[in-house]
């Protein structure tokens, strides 16, 4: 049989890349570039991460990089990985290995030089392909290119032992599901995500936000969400999930095609939830999402309705994006057309009146100019943001008013 070679793609002429190799070559048919490189390549897609695997020793790869001038960062060495940064790029070094022991979370591992047993420890069939970078000739053991072409994505091995060693790989698997899959669904492998969802709760709850914000952040994750809920693999993390909530997410994806908007990551979480602010809070909570992401969800929810009238008010008050994201979640379909509009190409104006240019107006130092500047934002929000000479004929009027009560 003819051998499949890799295309060629610009990442592999980077000078940096072929130093690295050049330094790392081997008698055991390395270096060899190995998982989502040659996978994405032979689909035609961009590749920003390059990973390479060789049966050299850790240390002999520091060894070799640091002689060949190339600093060398043991990311975690304890699992043969190391970090080469060469020309302001990154490349992760893995030696060959086999499994020892597993307890669900983490591996302990022993090197090895053989390039099946290492494939072997790999989750999926579409990720253990390795590639020759001077031939291209890729090294396919099992049967990953065949499920590469019909889009079918399959666990290497028992599907319920590869998950006990390590229940990640169920989140894994359903993002893998939405970017690659296509093609038919493995029902081994999506009955043993289902019997072994209960140890998601054996996983910290960083590493299960991490996964699930990378299956939220795909072009489409709608058909592997719900999957997941009808599944129960949300159930130990996030069981307040209704049935309804892919339906939710398939609205805003639908509607993100729609207006040609981006991917938010905020906005995706939030069809997921109820339209409530603690609620919400409780998860991020749970899940330690960041307080900028936290803060992002408590914007979007108090925007409530966004309308052509108020959405730039909201935006003001948030910012652009969470304005934007109010609108894809919970404005009308009538609406939604136009508060895009009045968002796009608007810059959040500021209010140039302060308080001593009250005071020279007359108004008393004190509390009563705090609310007097209140009142005159409010207006000028009111009147849709006019600029400042319009401004200050507001002020002038609310002063003249405040004074006037006070007399």
């Amino acid at each position: 049989m003819t051998p499949v070679r890799l295309p060629d793609a610009e990442w592999q002429h980077d000078d940096g890349l072929k130093r690295v190799l050049a330094a790392l070559d081997d008698v055991y048919g390395g270096p060899r570039y190995v998982g989502g490189a040659v996978r994405d390549t032979l689909l035609g897609l961009p590749v920003s991460d390059v990973d390479i695997a060789t049966a050299l020793l850790p240390e002999e790869v520091i060894n070799r990089l640091e002689v060949a001038g190339i600093k060398a960062i043991p990311t975690g060495i304890e699992h043969g990985t190391v970090t080469a940064a060469v020309t302001g790029k990154n490349y992760e070094i893995t030696t060959l290995r086999r499994d020892v022991a597993t307890d669900g979370r983490r591996a302990t591992v022993a090197f090895a030089t053989d390039w099946q047993e290492d494939a072997a420890r790999r989750d999926f069939t579409i990720n253990a392909l390795y590639a020759d970078p001077e031939s291209g000739e890729v090294f396919d053991y099992f049967d990953g290119l065949s499920d590469l072409e019909t889009r079918r994505l399959r666990f290497i091995g028992d599907a319920h032992q590869r998950i006990a060693e390590d229940f990640l790989r169920i989140l894994r698997y359903f993002r893998f599901l939405a970017r690659y899959g296509g093609g038919q669904i493995d029902a081994d492998a999506i009955e043993a995500c289902a019997n072994g969802a209960h140890g998601l709760t054996a996983l910290s709850r960083e590493r299960i936000a991490q996964e699930l914000s990378r299956i939220l952040g795909l072009k489409n994750p709608v058909a592997s969400v719900d999957l997941m809920i009808d599944k129960g693999i949300f159930t130990p993390f996030l069981p307040e999930l209704s049935k309804s909530a892919a339906d939710k997410l398939r609205h805003l994806v639908e509607r993100e095609a729609q207006f040609k908007q981006p991917v938010s990551l905020p906005a995706r979480f939030l069809a997921l939830l109820t339209r409530d602010i603690v609620a919400a809070d409780k998860v991020a909570a749970r899940l330690k999402l960041s307080n900028k992401m936290r803060e992002g969800f408590a914007q979007r929810l108090r925007a409530g309705v966004p309308t052509p009238a108020n959405v730039r008010a909201i935006a003001y008050r948030a910012d652009i994006d969470a304005a934007r994201d109010a609108v894809m979640l919970y404005a009308v379909d009538t609406d939604a057309p136009e508060c895009l509009a009045r968002l796009e190409q608007w810059d959040i104006p500021t209010l140039v009146i302060k308080g001593g240019e009250l005071i020279s107006m007359g108004l008393p130092p004190g509390p009563l100019v705090a609310k007097t500047l209140q009142a005159i934002e409010a207006a000028w929000i009111q009147e849709d943001f006019p600029g400042a000479a319009r401004q200050r004929e507001l002020a002038v009027q609310m002063v003249n008013a405040v004074l006037t009560e006070l007399n």
